[in-house]
């Protein structure tokens, strides 16, 4: 493996003692010194991982480090005042944790370099279990200092801290933490990065009255502010909130990405670093050969070639954003204003929901980080006949709006949610952002108001079902990947969705016709059991393929047809605990139907890496092909 680049040994340990709040020359000059190697080593890093393709995220990382080298230099040797874990809220800011790992010699430096990457125990976000030396798994943004609460209250007479930021304060559980901590005199200590810079915009722009500091002095906790950057007063701050006993809150104030020439202060520093700009922030510092390293690293391509589908690609997620604004301009200016609102929780880009507010931005709200006041938002906007809500976020987020959904049905709702990112495929951030547990928005009774979930499998189906369902009564459901599908094609070669295809919600759909059994399956599984059925046609087992897009539906006709064949497989992305494989059993008993069953899913922890996930979980063509081949003995 190639050396590390950047001389991690040189990290120089020093200790520092709060209740001095003054840094002497030499203590000043020592945390210059960290918070440069530091930073370089991020972006570093980080970089790798943009040119290997799997992405990650540099600016939340790098934006921190001068607080975590005054916390790593409190913590050394007291262990008896400070539970010393740098808990954080903001998940995507693993990089923290990895090269903590590192300098604290759990982690081998040249693993830093495989960030992201499949098999590399690396993932977007620290999973407890998995990394040697992270100490805690921060699931999603905002969902931490809940959490730390009770890990102070479970060790009175220490303070814990956790790091975190304007965007995760936008959650609603940290109003909730807030509450419970001041109540309770709870000796957390937050370190918030108020850089002013989410995912999709500025707070300060799209969120007009929202501060940090307000928000919290409301709850009632000591608040402190300052320049995060200026490291007097950051040790200053800190000193105090470890001296002020009960909860206490430290808002550091700089641009996203300080120091780097064409990001700092954009919404750019979010996300992953671009290698160029990486290797010309590192060309700059003098590390010529960390630069070499991003230049010759090869993005890792899957050379698999999917039989049954087209070579070209779309991206489900965005193809909903279209659709609906092909829907949205057939109406007239003031139609469109009764009629929809959407509401975004800082995903716009991801969900397909940029094309929606560019094109028809009277219609669009920017909600933030926010997701179940703003489901909550569009479903109160569809509360009257002839009105609608949109709302879209990641599938993983669904899990967190469950409630929400309950009270859009109570209430009779006319609410369309897109929910991309679903099942496993393209998540380096790994198991906190699978979108497993989707089946959980069908949680109404028997007589309750219409729900329908969808999972298109490509992009022409995707624009079907958004043109299909869209002016339908109730609460629909449609599901996308973060990954982009290839078109499915039929024995001709011809796009099977393509042409004068409409979606006739509720109907399951044959894709391949088979005499030795049936493959169900739905979304970006459908491309690799085509592939499946095509290899094992060839080799003689003649199995058929049938795409479920409308998940929570029992088609009878089709179910009469499956309830004859020798054995039916369901093959998913999603949670084999909850997903659809776990109900499709039942519905053919309950119809007197007993062909041998079987279903595989999402079952273990994540990989990491992109595609490499589905054979991780045994759900790829191959996993596919072993199951059929076990059923028909």
């Amino acid at each position: 493996m190639t050396k590390f680049p950047i001389d991690l040994s040189a990290y120089k340990r020093i200790t520092l003692d709060p209740s001095v709040p003054t840094l002497t020359d030499e203590q000043r000059a020592a945390l210059k010194f960290n918070i440069e190697l530091c930073r370089d080593a991020i972006v570093f890093f980080t970089a790798t991982g943009a040119a290997r393709g799997v992405g990650g995220h540099t600016g939340g990382p790098y934006d921190t480090v001068p607080e975590v080298m005054i916390l790593d230099a409190i913590f050394r040797g007291n262990e008896d005042k400070y539970v010393p874990t740098f808990f954080d809220e903001a998940g995507h800011r693993v990089a923290t944790q990895y090269l903590m790992a590192t300098l604290n010699g759990d982690l081998p430096a040249e693993q830093l370099m495989q960030y992201r990457a499949a098999g590399s125990t690396l993932p977007g976000h620290p999973e407890l279990g998995l990394t040697p030396g992270v100490k805690f798994s921060s699931g999603r943004l905002g969902h931490m200092w809940p959490y730390v609460n009770g890990v102070a209250l479970a060790n009175p007479g220490k303070a814990v801290f956790c790091l975190g930021s304007d965007g995760s304060q936008q959650e609603g559980n940290d109003a909730e933490a807030a509450r419970l901590a001041v109540a309770n005199h709870i000796n957390v200590k937050l370190l918030i990065d108020d850089n002013d810079v989410t995912i999709a915009g500025h707070p300060s722009s799209y969120m007009g009255g929202y501060s940090v500091k307000q928000t919290l002095a409301g709850h009632g906790l000591t608040v402190l502010e300052g320049d995060g950057e200026d490291l007097d007063t950051l040790y200053a701050n800190i000193c105090k909130a470890i001296a002020t006993p009960g909860p206490v809150a430290i808002i550091n104030k700089r641009p996203m990405s300080v120091g780097i020439e064409g990001i700092e202060g954009s919404t750019h520093g979010h996300d992953v670093i671009p290698v160029d700009a990486a290797i010309k922030y590192l060309e700059a510092k003098g590390h010529a050969e960390a630069a070499t390293i991003l230049k010759t690293t090869e993005k890792p391509k899957n050379t698999y070639e999917f039989l049954g589908s087209s070579d070209k690609v779309g991206a489900n997620r965005n193809v909903f954003g279209d659709a609906v604004v092909e829907i949205l301009g057939s109406m007239d200016e003031t139609t469109r204003k009764d009629s929809v609102l959407v509401v975004d929780s800082d995903l716009e880009g991801s969900c397909g929901l940029a094309q929606i507010r560019k094109a028809h931005p009277e219609v669009f709200i920017s909600g933030g980080i926010q997701e179940r006041g703003n489901l909550s938002a569009a479903a109160g906007f569809g509360m009257e006949k002839g009105k609608q809500g949109i709302f879209a976020t990641f599938a993983a987020f669904l899990e967190m709006c469950i409630s929400e959904i309950t009270m859009a049905r109570l209430n009779y709702s006319n609410l369309l949610c897109h929910f991309s990112h679903s099942g496993i495929d393209d998540m380096a951030d790994n198991t906190c952002h699978f979108g497993l547990n989707n089946m959980f928005a069908d949680n109404g009774l028997d007589d309750g108001y219409d729900t329908k979930l969808y999972f298109p499998a490509d992009a022409n189906q995707m624009k079907a079902v958004v043109k299909a369902v869209f002016n339908d009564p109730g609460l629909r459901f449609i599901f996308s990947t973060r990954s982009k599908v290839p078109y499915l094609l039929d024995s001709s070669g011809n796009e099977i969705y393509g042409g004068d295809y409409t979606f006739t919600p509720g109907k399951d759909e044959v894709i391949r016709e088979g005499t030795a059994g049936y493959i169900v399956t739905f979304g970006d599984s459908v491309y690799r059991a085509l592939d499946a059925v095509e290899r094992l046609k060839q080799d003689g087992i003649d199995v058929g393929l049938i795409n479920k897009t409308t998940l929570n539906v029992v088609d009878e006709d089709m179910m009469a047809k499956l309830g004859k064949a020798p054995f039916v497989l369901v093959t998913e992305a999603f949670n084999r605990r909850t997903g659809l494989g776990s109900r499709f059993g039942s519905w053919l008993l309950e119809r007197g139907y007993t062909p041998k069953f079987a279903y595989i899913g999402t079952h273990e922890e994540g990989c990491g890496g992109l595609w490499e996930q589905f054979p991780h979980q045994g759900i790829d063509p191959t996993g596919i092909m072993a199951k059929v081949k076990e059923l028909v003995g």
